[in-house]
């Protein structure tokens, strides 16, 4: 699928991955030089559907000039590895540790999540589930960036498209903003049929001890799109959207909803985090924890940020309370 720009053509390409998710879209665009937007997930068969559909445009790997990173997702990063040195990867800087494989940065995450399941309450047994960040990135890359992106910056050879830096669904994600088209390609920032994760990950700037609050990221990362006049934004996986302002609104209207759900389990009884993550997702949680628990805490964020919910951190398993209206 092609789509013309202010003198760019940008194709679109959708290719297999090995995760729940389904395939996963990136973006090849013409401009003064051939940018590849995302790439797929380390494996033969995204690799095979990526040169075969790029073949369909006149293209082949090696014409490839540079590679923007949306986020560190293995989905989003893994094929990396099969581009030459000479590609220039660009990206947010809190890709780094990700892209490279930083081992003494792995360890730290299992630290931070061991810690937090700890505070959380979860059981015991699902300690195991920390070593499956291990499993993912089996099928990422370990690539160095060859020049960071922050916001409002322009990359060169794309004239005209803008960086939003857009954390929330991951702390690296950036999104590239067409002004004179309207056009937004957004990683995993805004889905047509699924709203994206917020997921929990350790804070990427050493002064700052607090964890982020991904719900409330992406909530805001999401509502600065309305203010925008947006025509039309390439999701990291799905169909194109073109009711953006609508679909915002409708996002954030439903997290509300379900930020409320939980606090009517709170109402019941004060519970942990693991707790609500049951009552929430009770098929699920022992086969997702991590996405699950990563949706329990955004909901307990927001109610929080609202002043709807107290917690109490006497000990160190901690218990959320619901307020009286």
């Amino acid at each position: 699928m092609k789509q013309i720009t202010q003198g760019n053509e940008v194709f679109k390409l959708e290719l297999p991955t090995p995760f729940p998710v389904g395939d996963v879209n990136v973006y090849v665009i013409k401009g003064d030089c051939l940018t590849l937007v995302d790439a797929g997930p380390k494996t033969e068969e995204a690799w095979l559907a990526f040169q075969h559909q790029l073949k369909e445009i006149g293209y082949t790997p090696q014409d490839i000039e540079q590679i923007v990173v949306t986020h560190h997702h293995p989905d989003h990063v893994g094929m990396l590895d099969h581009f030459s040195d000479e590609v220039s990867v660009i990206g947010h800087p809190f890709n780094t540790p990700w892209l490279k494989q930083d081992e003494q940065f792995i360890v730290e995450f299992a630290a931070f999540f061991e810690k937090l399941f700890i505070e959380f309450g979860v059981d015991k047994k699902f300690l195991p589930y920390i070593n499956q960040l291990k499993n993912t990135l089996d099928f990422s890359c370990k690539r160095n960036l060859k020049s960071f992106i922050r916001e409002g910056e322009e990359i060169n050879g794309l004239a005209g498209w803008s960086i939003l830096e857009t954390p929330g669904h991951a702390q690296s994600h950036i999104a590239l903003y067409e002004e004179c088209t309207g056009i937004l390609i957004g990683g995993d920032l805004l889905l047509k049929h699924i709203s994206p994760n917020p997921l929990l990950e350790p804070s990427m700037t050493k002064d700052i001890c607090e964890r982020p609050k991904p719900q409330l990221q992406l909530n805001q990362s999401i509502s600065r799109l309305l203010d925008l006049p947006i025509s039309l934004v390439y999701p990291g996986h799905g169909e194109n959207i073109d009711e953006v302002h609508k679909l915002i609104v409708y996002r954030l209207k439903k997290q509300s909803e379900r930020a409320q759900l939980v606090r009517s389990f709170l109402v019941e009884k004060p519970l942990t985090v693991f707790q609500v993550c049951q009552a929430l997702f009770p098929t699920i949680y022992h086969k997702q924890l991590m996405l699950t628990i990563s949706e329990t805490v955004g909901q307990l964020d927001y109610l929080l940020e609202m002043e709807q919910i107290k917690v109490d951190t006497s000990l160190k398993t901690h218990r959320f309370i619901a307020n009286e209206c």
